[in-house]
């Protein structure tokens, strides 16, 4: 199915639905179907994979010694010196 740039996902749906000549759905009714599941679980993914890539790139940069970085076990007040 192609999106629709912002519209709200149900009326994307819905409108499909209508130019298949099908019944539309309940907002209630949306949420079992499996598109509703494939655009959550795709939006999920994409979120989680950048937060990951976030938190693996920090945490590589904080042991190479960034510059921004401070030292394991200084204080906090001594962050990028």
């Amino acid at each position: 199915m192609a999106r629709d740039g912002g519209a709200p996902q149900h009326n994307v749906y819905n409108a499909n639905q209508a130019s298949h000549h099908q019944a539309a759905v309940s907002l209630l009714g949306f949420l079992g179907t499996a598109y509703f599941w494939n655009e959550t679980f795709q939006n999920w993914q994409s979120e989680f994979l950048a937060v990951g890539v976030f938190a693996v790139a920090t945490i590589y940069l904080r042991q190479r010694g960034s510059t921004e970085s401070k030292r394991v076990g200084a204080p906090y007040d001594a962050t990028g010196s």
